[in-house]
């Protein structure tokens, strides 16, 4: 299927990621007049990597994930073997520590073949991150060190029934006693702690039952007397909510990218169809009306996917990303959603057809404007950002 210019990559033998290095797979490359948009000879590898592993595991049961809502465990080993999970594990460790350009290419093309199943790898790091970036050496070693040894998943969210977007409103609660904490409340997961699966009390709710993307497992986790050693706390008390918003600075670039991979999928789709659709004697590709439909999504895919690697590149650079990763992760996701809508309006009455994959992809987009912070949260901090820069001075 058709990528654009930007992802059109020469065929070269695939390779296993975890041989290569983290300097093997720089971000963008700087010119004397700025980023360069070629990509590395191993960068060019790592996605044509992915995109035969995509259109070999993920697309041929994209859809039967969708209808049974099965979680892609084979899937997730199979890419865990190939080296394609844990990217950003540092590389003391053993992990590649890809740069958070090249992982939003891995991600695009994830997204690509299935947004659920995407999330249900690229999810694990979500999880990761708050150790990446706050863990001390030891907790690096003791559980990234597990999550390459094996095909295990990493969980994390600041998601509680009465606190989402407010990350200062979470309720559930810590205490401590002696050398430990005692968890009490209920959520996705807890910040400023590491939590094993099997600690007594934790409980995991029920799968819920989501409007789209439902390969990735849902489900809400309760804490009822669980007890934390305090080795396992991250940083120190107080820390969690300058951990979450550190860890969404690294991870909203590749969850902007996986709403360009479906956004790409949705205008790759539709131009097919409009090719072989034809309506008074003529594909409907010749209508202007159509013609021009895709041509707007064209240019929002294009315009997403450059915004979306302009704040991969700022925390490459070891800037502070806050402001565009927000731009990227709002606007990916709104185009992501108008794009979708409009290729089912392409297919006309077929794309309220499940037989055919744009209604999948339309119930899959929505996500993307709700996690990760919604699209008005984004737009919060965007405008604290730019009006707090504006009275300093300029951004």
């Amino acid at each position: 299927m058709a990528m654009s210019q930007f992802m059109r990559l020469a065929a070269r033998p695939a390779t296993v990621c975890r041989a290569l290095s983290s300097k093997a797979a720089p971000a963008l490359e700087v010119s004397p007049t700025g980023p360069c948009f070629a990509l590395s000879d191993e960068q060019r590898e790592i996605v044509e990597l992915t995109k035969k592993f995509v259109r070999e595991e993920i697309i041929p049961v994209a859809a039967h994930h969708d209808r049974t809502g099965e979680y892609p465990w084979e899937i997730i080993k199979k890419a865990w073997e190939l080296g394609l999970t844990n990217s950003h594990i540092p590389a003391d460790i053993g992990g590649t520590e890809m740069s958070i350009v090249t992982s939003c290419l891995v991600a695009e093309q994830f997204a690509y073949g299935c947004t659920g199943i995407m999330t249900a790898i690229e999810a694990s790091g979500l999880g990761q991150t708050p150790v990446i970036i706050a863990g001390n050496k030891e907790q690096k070693k003791k559980y990234l060190g597990r999550l390459l040894e094996e095909p295990l998943v990493a969980a994390y969210c600041v998601t509680e029934p009465g606190a989402g977007s407010d990350v200062n409103g979470v309720r559930t609660r810590a205490e401590r006693k002696g050398d430990e904490y005692i968890l009490n409340g209920q959520k996705d997961a807890f910040t400023g702690f590491i939590v094993e699966r099997d600690t007594p009390g934790l409980t995991p709710g029920r799968k819920e039952q989501n409007m789209g993307q439902r390969a990735s497992d849902t489900r809400g986790i309760t804490f009822e007397d669980v007890r934390v050693p305090k080795e396992n706390v991250l940083i120190g008390e107080g820390a969690g909510f300058k951990i979450a918003m550190g860890t969404f600075d690294k991870t909203r670039p590749p969850v902007a990218a996986g709403a360009v991979g479906l956004a790409q999928r949705c205008l790759d789709e539709a131009l097919k169809y409009a090719l072989e659709r034809k309506t008074f004697g003529v594909p409907i590709a010749a209508h202007q009306a159509v013609s021009f439909m895709l041509a707007d999504m064209a240019i929002g895919v294009e315009t997403a996917r450059l915004i979306t690697m302009k704040s991969a590149y700022e925390v490459d650079q070891g800037r502070r990303n806050s402001y565009y990763a927000s731009i990227a992760k709002c606007y990916a996701s709104d185009i992501a959603n108008k794009i979708a809508s409009d290729a089912v309006q392409v297919f006309g009455g077929n794309g309220f057809n499940s037989e055919y994959p744009v209604e999948k992809l339309m119930r899959d987009a929505k996500i993307y404007q709700i996690y990760e912070g919604t699209s008005q949260i984004q737009r919060l901090i965007i405008s604290r950002n730019m009006i707090e820069a504006a009275k300093q001075g300029g951004i």
